[in-house]
């Protein structure tokens, strides 16, 4: 099953450096059932992408939330797709119809660079937005409908694609 592990730059050159990225339990996005349920009226040809993009943003979501609590990091999302067994998933049983609980589950095994399949990071023209977003999360999550406008406003980017094997040059180049 693919999954989505939010993280920033600052902690994945750190993890990175230590050999592994998440000890188990993990949680992280995925494509599931209630996901699936939210777009059941979705274009069957296009849905399986659809919903991969779905859960990645919800992880890139999370993303922001990691920087709230890092202000040195470099303002830039980070999510890291990473193939691990569909026995390893467990779904949330108190997951909702919102955005990021319906697609959050947690791996019971540990996250290894060998389940790489891809990394996702923000490009520079993202970084005044999602600094706007890492200010305003506390009034977003207080139901400040103006400062969740700007937390969304990060999903006006696209996160930029990069290949497992580009993921130390990415690190060494930096933001």
């Amino acid at each position: 099953m693919r999954v989505y592990w939010p993280t920033t730059l600052a902690e994945l050159a750190r993890v990175v450096g230590a050999g592994d990225l998440a000890p188990a339990p993990a949680v992280v996005h995925a494509v599931t059932r209630t996901l699936r349920d939210f777009y059941a009226d979705a274009d069957p040809r296009d849905l399986e992408e659809e919903l991969e993009y779905v859960a990645m943003s919800d992880a890139a979501e999370q993303s922001v939330r990691l920087l709230g609590q890092d202000p040195s990091a470099a303002p830039r999302r980070v999510v890291l797709a990473l193939d691990v067994a569909d026995d390893a998933v467990e779904v949330q049983p108190d997951a909702g119809w919102a955005a990021p609980e319906r697609s959050r589950v947690t791996v019971t095994v540990p996250l290894s660079l060998d389940a790489l399949a891809s990394v996702h990071v923000d490009d520079a023209e993202a970084e005044a937005d999602v600094r706007a977003a890492v200010a305003v999360l506390a009034a977003a999550d207080a139901g400040d409908e103006d400062a969740r406008f700007t937390v969304e406003a990060c999903e006006g980017h696209d996160l930029l694609w990069y290949d497992a094997s580009e993921l130390p040059v990415l690190l060494a180049v930096g933001p």
